[in-house]
């Protein structure tokens, strides 16, 4: 029996890799006033995102999760049509979409209950969830059962992490990702924030003086953490994630390129750029950067 995969818009895939490997993504909301909420992608572009961001820096944007009903509107369809279904969430450690996502489960098992629906909790986000999502694409398409294939999901999500860093400290503490203290300490400093996200929540790896020494340090945690589980490069699946400027991700992923070629060489193919959506942004700012890495479904043991 073939099944779906599903995830929640925390994903943050190119729209046209979403269609080219027939992906059904949960979209969630943002909002600039607090009242006028707009699906992302949907109803605002990421570029009309991240110009309001940058045009308004006093104003703080959030987001809400999709609602049960719109976890519904996509479980059902599959469901009737006798497929099963894999729906992948962000972090629950970050947002409640993986509830909305269980409570419409229910609701649909009512009306199909032979359906299977296992819904996930990736412990990651943006980007990383994205490597994560196209893990659990390959295995469908190449035709791996289902339980097998979500045993496997829930084995290689602890390798995931993601090595950020941010343009000012600002958001994470409107956001209360990050105390005051030490929003107050980067605001003052100049500091610019290494930051780990890993096993769902976030921690600080450091700070540095300016933006490119902040980029030389997220490209060694990178490889600290290759060498600290002794990983080759073929076995893990890399991204670069950026917010509003794609031409220095490009200037980057340069950068990356060379610091990695003696020891974890791989090609530009090989490291992706994605643009990191409104989800995640209203709490990191219009200029994250870093990585995403995670096991490959099929590496070896």
């Amino acid at each position: 029996m073939s099944y779906q995969i599903i995830s929640d818009g925390s994903c943050d895939l190119p729209p046209e890799l979403v269609r080219e490997k027939n992906l059904t993504v949960v979209p969630f909301y943002v909002s600039f006033d607090d009242e006028h909420y707009q699906k992302e992608i949907a109803e605002i572009g990421i570029r009309d995102f991240y110009e309001e961001m940058v045009q308004n820096p006093k104003v703080y944007p959030k987001s809400s999760m999709p609602s049960v009903q719109d976890y519904a509107d996509v479980f059902l369809p599959a469901a009737e049509a006798g497929e099963d279904i894999i729906c992948i969430c962000i972090t629950t450690k970050f947002s409640g979409s993986m509830q909305s996502a269980l409570t419409a489960r229910e609701m649909v098992l009512e009306r199909c209950p032979k359906a299977q629906i296992a819904v996930i909790d990736s412990c990651v986000d943006t980007v990383l969830q994205g490597l994560y999502v196209l893990e659990a694409l390959k295995m469908r398409d190449a035709k791996v059962p289902f339980a097998q294939a979500v045993e496997t999901l829930e084995r290689i999500k602890s390798t995931g992490r993601i090595f950020f860093t941010v343009g000012n400290i600002e958001y994470l503490k409107h956001g209360g990702r990050i105390g005051k203290l030490s929003g107050l300490a980067g605001s003052v400093l100049g500091i610019k924030p290494l930051i780990t996200l890993k096993e769902g929540e976030i921690f600080p790896s450091g700070i540095t003086r300016s933006r490119r020494k902040s980029m030389d340090r997220v490209i060694e945690l990178l490889k600290e953490y290759m060498r600290e589980n002794n990983a080759s490069v073929s076995d893990y699946s890399l991204a670069i994630g950026f917010g509003y400027d794609y031409e220095e991700a490009v200037s980057f992923r340069r950068l990356a390129l060379d610091a990695l070629k003696d020891c974890y060489p791989v090609t530009a193919e090989q490291l992706p750029i994605y643009q990191i959506g409104a989800t995640i942004s209203v709490h990191t700012g219009p200029y994250p950067l870093g990585f995403g890495v995670i096991k490959k479904w099929d590496a070896r043991a």
